[in-house]
């Protein structure tokens, strides 16, 4: 079987390599980025994509791949299958399923969880929208990137459960760092709040899994200076796609809202790029010191 895979970053790097390793013929695009030498390189996606039994895609946002859409599908042939991994906007996925639908392509939208650490383990879990027969088919697929795939529904229906998911562990995160935060100035351990916590009502992933405090609980970003498993910036994209979807549903998201208003500071104003999502805490740490220096001064 032959697959074209465009979009090499963070994630679509490892993703690629598993399947050549799971013994697939994987052609390899991206705009940016050579393959890695287990790929074979192309010269375009429309390249990557002429001859493939399945395309995968795991690009940065809609607008990419639409853009990828529009110069892939008039060179697939029929009757294959477009798998896209990227996260982007619910209408997006609906539209470029309808152009691959029109070309007698089946389109799943697959975004996933589990970050670097996943896309390298083949222990993501995926989100899948789309045909249940086409879910059925690239069920190997999944089972050779992944750990879990979830058929959520018709097209769109991945993207709106990846949305809502991070909206979900955005709020979570910050809630687990104020939590924090807060047991550091009552003068409380932090490990002794970890060990309440993580058996108590507030059990989450973040605080079991992913603690953001250092040396506390499994491994986790904060062991590495908080160097990204899942960026500040990537959780900041997913908490506006949540907020763009919720206005065109009207949907009520108050605290979601509140969770994309404090990233966007953290981004953009508080040097938080290029930082794991979890460096919210030293966030609020660095706050209080800049508070106290504001008083003393």
């Amino acid at each position: 079987m032959r697959i074209g895979f465009i979009g090499l970053g963070h994630m679509g790097r490892p993703m690629a390599c598993n399947l050549v390793a799971a013994g697939y013929e994987v052609f390899g695009f991206d705009l940016h980025l050579s393959c890695p030498e287990e790929v074979q390189q192309t010269i375009s996606a429309a390249d990557a994509a002429a001859g493939a039994d399945i395309v995968i895609t795991m690009l940065p946002d809609g607008a990419a791949l639409r853009k990828v859409a529009e110069e892939i599908l008039p060179v697939m042939r029929a009757s294959t299958c477009l798998l896209d991994c990227s996260t982007v906007d619910v209408e997006t996925a609906r539209e470029v399923a309808k152009a691959a639908k029109a070309a007698s392509i089946d389109m799943l939208d697959a975004p996933v969880s589990g970050g670097i650490a996943g896309a390298e383990a083949g222990s993501l879990t995926f989100m899948v929208g789309g045909s249940e027969a086409g879910f059925v088919q690239l069920e190997p697929i999944f089972a050779i990137m992944g750990q879990k795939a979830v058929h959520c529904g018709d097209s769109g229906a991945g993207q709106a459960a990846k949305i809502c998911n991070n909206m979900i562990l955005g709020i979570t995160m910050i809630g687990t760092c104020e939590g924090m935060n807060l047991a550091d100035r009552l003068g409380l351990d932090r490990q002794k709040l970890f060990d309440v916590v993580s058996t108590s009502s507030g059990y989450s992933w973040v605080m079991n899994a992913y603690c953001p405090a250092p040396g506390i609980g499994p491994k986790s970003p904060a062991d590495n200076a908080y160097k990204p498993g899942f960026s500040a910036e990537l959780m900041l994209k997913d908490l506006r796609l949540s907020q763009q979807a919720a206005t065109l549903v009207d949907a009520d998201t108050p605290l979601g809202q509140a969770a994309e208003a404090l990233y966007a500071q953290f981004v953009e104003t508080e040097n938080g790029r290029g930082l794991d999502f979890s460096a919210m805490l030293p966030r609020f740490a660095n706050r209080k010191r800049q508070t106290q220096d504001i008083e003393d001064a």
